[in-house]
C-alpha cells in the first residue's frame, strides 16, 4: 500500500529536489557536485522513509544508466562537431557573413542574437551561443551588458530540439513515452516563445523603436522558424527541429535584408565583424565549406529518418535490458518494462559522429587546420562536456530512485491537490523553469520534474502531453537565465565578475517568454 499522504511524508519526498536547490542556488555548487550530494539525499531518503531495499536501488540505477547513457551520447557528440567547426574558423566566418548583410542595427541584433544563436543552440547549445554570439554583437557595437542578455533571451525557444533534441530526448526517456505523442505541443508553444524571443532581442537593441522597426522581420523569421519546428517535430524529425528550423530562418533572413525598408535604413552602423579570413594555407575560408559540417549533419539526419532501408540498416542493433517488477517494502510498485532502447549506430549522437568525422576531413582537406588541431578539439570536448556528464548521471539517478519509491508520485499528488485543475497549466512552465535556472540545464529539468509533471496530469485529468509540453517549453527559456551559462557569456565580453549586473536584468526580461507560454498553455487547455 503506497504512503499516505501528509505534510511530513510530502516534505521528505521532496527532500532531493531541494538538496538541488540549496546547493546550487544558495551555495552554487557545480551541477556534477550538488547532484551527487542530492543523489545520496534521495538513496537515504528513499531507504529510511520509503522502504525502499537494496534490490530495488540496483535496478533502478541500472536503468538511470541506460538512461543517462542515451543523452551522454548526443551532448559528447554535439560538442565534437562544434569544437570541430570552431576550430576550422567556420564558425567565425558564418557569424561575420551575417553581419556583412545589412546595415539596419535592429536586423543586425535580431539576425545574430535570435537567428544565429539559435542556430548555433540547434548545433550544440550548452552555453556555446551565447559565448559565440555576444562578442558578435558587442563587435557591432552593441554594450556588453546588452549583448549577453540579447544572446540569452534570443535563442531561448530553441533549446528543447536544439543539440539533437537532447532536452527532448531526456523528456521521453524519463518518462518513456513516445516522441509523436508530445511533439505537437511542445513545438505549438515554444513556437509562441520564438516570436517573443525576436521581440525581445529588438527591444534590448534599440528600445521601443527596434520594436517596430523588428516588427516585420520578426512576424516573417518567426513564422518561418516555428512553422518548420513544428513542421519537423510532428514528422518525427524532432532531432533537426532547432536545426532546421533556424537553417530556414537563416535563408529567410537573406531575404528580409532585400526587403526595401531594411535596405533604406538611416542608421548605417555597421562595422565588419573580424573574422578567420584566410586559412592556415594562405588561400580564403569559403563560407559554403564552413556551412559543410551543419549540411552534412542535416543530410544525414534526413536520410536516416526518411530512407528507410537506412533507418533499418542502423537501427538492427540495439541495446537495452528487460527490467524486472519493483516494490517497496510500504507497497509502491513499479511494474516490469523494457529499459530505454539504445541503437548504437543510428542514435542522435551516432548521426553527430559520423558527421562529425566527415567535417573534420572536409576542413582538413580544405587547409583550415593549424598543426596540433585534433588534440586541441578533443582537449576542448572532454573539459565541456565532463561536469555535464556527471551532473546528467546524478540527477538520473536521483530521478530514477525518487519515481521507483514513490517520492515524484506523492510530491505530484501534494501538488495537484494544492494547486487545482484549474491553475494548474500555468504552473506547469515554471516548473521546469525553476528546474533549468537551478542546474543550468534543461536536460536536467526534464529529467527532475518530468515524471512529476505527467503524474500530475494524470491526477488531475489534464492533457498529459500539454502539460509535459509545457514543462520542457518552460525549462527550454528558463535554462539561458541560469547563473552558468550567464557567467559562460559574461567572460567572452570582459564582464566577468560583473555577473550580478546582467543577472538582475536578464531574469526580469528573461521571464516574460515563460509567462506568454504558460498563459498559452491555460488557453489550450481551457480554451475550447
Amino acid at each position: 500500500m503506497d504512503m499516505p499522504l501528509t505534510l511530513l511524508n510530502w516534505t521528505l519526498a521532496l527532500l532531493p529536489v531541494l538538496t538541488v536547490l540549496v546547493l546550487m542556488l544558495a551555495l552554487r555548487w557545480g551541477g556534477g557536485r550538488a547532484g551527487a550530494a542530492s543523489w545520496f539525499v534521495a538513496l537515504l531518503s528513499g531507504v529510511i522513509f520509503f522502504g525502499a531495499e537494496p534490490h530495488l536501488i540496483a535496478l533502478s540505477q541500472g536503468k538511470g544508466l541506460l538512461l543517462s547513457l542515451d543523452v551522454l551520447y548526443i551532448i559528447w557528440g554535439a560538442l565534437l562537431l562544434f569544437h570541430i567547426a570552431d576550430e576550422a574558423g567556420a564558425v567565425a566566418i558564418i557569424g561575420r557573413s551575417l553581419t556583412a548583410l545589412t546595415a539596419d542595427r535592429t536586423l543586425q541584433s535580431l539576425l545574430v542574437g535570435w537567428v544565429f544563436c539559435s542556430f548555433l543552440q540547434g548545433m550544440g547549445g550548452f552555453g556555446v551561443p551565447i559565448a559565440v554570439t555576444a562578442p558578435l554583437l558587442v563587435g557591432l557595437g552593441f554594450k556588453p551588458i546588452q549583448a549577453v542578455v540579447m544572446a540569452s533571451v534570443g535563442h531561448g525557444w530553441a533549446v528543447n530540439y536544439g543539440s539533437l533534441a537532447t532536452s527532448y530526448q531526456s523528456l521521453l526517456a524519463v518518462t518513456n513515452l513516445p516522441g509523436e505523442l508530445l511533439a505537437a505541443d511542445a513545438a505549438i508553444l515554444l513556437g509562441i516563445s520564438c516570436y517573443v524571443g525576436g521581440l525581445l532581442v529588438a527591444v534590448v537593441a534599440s528600445g521601443w523603436k527596434g520594436l517596430l522597426r523588428g516588427l516585420p522581420a520578426v512576424a516573417i523569421l518567426g513564422t518561418v522558424m516555428a512553422g518548420t519546428q513544428y513542421l519537423l517535430a510532428t514528422n518525427r524529425l524532432w532531432t533537426v527541429g532547432a536545426t532546421g528550423a533556424a537553417l530556414a530562418g537563416l535563408a529567410a533572413g537573406i531575404l528580409v535584408t532585400r526587403l526595401p525598408f531594411y535596405r533604406n535604413t538611416p542608421e548605417q552602423t555597421f562595422e565588419p565583424v573580424p573574422g578567420l579570413k584566410n586559412a592556415p594555407n594562405g588561400k580564403p575560408r569559403s563560407l559554403v565549406v564552413s556551412l559543410s559540417s551543419y549540411t552534412i549533419l542535416i543530410v544525414l539526419a534526413f536520410s536516416l529518418f526518411l530512407i528507410r532501408p537506412v533507418a533499418e540498416f542502423l537501427t538492427r542493433i540495439q541495446i537495452t535490458v528487460q527490467f524486472p517488477e519493483m516494490s517497496t517494502a510500504l507497497g509502491f510498485i513499479t511494474p516490469a518494462e523494457a529499459g530505454r532502447i539504445i541503437y548504437p549506430f543510428g542514435h542522435p549522437g551516432a548521426i553527430l559522429l559520423y558527421s562529425s568525422l566527415l567535417a573534420y576531413l572536409v576542413y582538413s582537406r580544405a587547409g583550415y587546420y593549424l598543426p596540433g588541431a585534433f588534440q586541441r578539439i578533443l582537449t576542448k570536448v572532454s573539459k565541456g562536456a565532463l561536469n555535464s556528464s556527471l551532473g546528467i548521471l546524478a540527477m538520473v539517478g536521483m530521478a530514477v530512485i525518487m519515481s521507483h519509491t514513490g517520492m515524484t508520485h506523492l510530491l505530484a499528488l501534494g501538488i495537484s491537490q494544492s494547486v487545482g485543475r484549474e491553475a494548474y497549466p500555468l504552473v506547469a512552465p515554471f516548473i521546469g523553469g525553476l528546474g533549468a535556472f537551478i542546474t543550468g540545464s534543461n536536460n536536467n529539468a526534464n529529467v527532475l520534474f518530468g515524471m512529476l509533471q505527467l503524474r500530475t496530469a494524470e491526477l488531475l485529468g489534464l492533457s498529459v502531453s500539454l502539460i509535459l509540453g509545457a514543462q520542457t517549453s518552460g525549462g527550454s527559456l528558463a535554462s539561458v537565465l541560469s547563473p552558468a551559462k550567464v557567467i559562460v557569456g559574461c567572460s567572452t565580453v570582459g564582464l566577468s565578475g560583473q555577473e550580478g549586473l546582467v543577472m538582475r536584468k536578464l531574469i526580469l526580461i528573461g521571464l516574460v517568454p515563460v509567462a506568454v507560454v504558460a498563459v498559452a498553455a491555460w488557453m489550450l487547455a481551457f480554451g475550447n
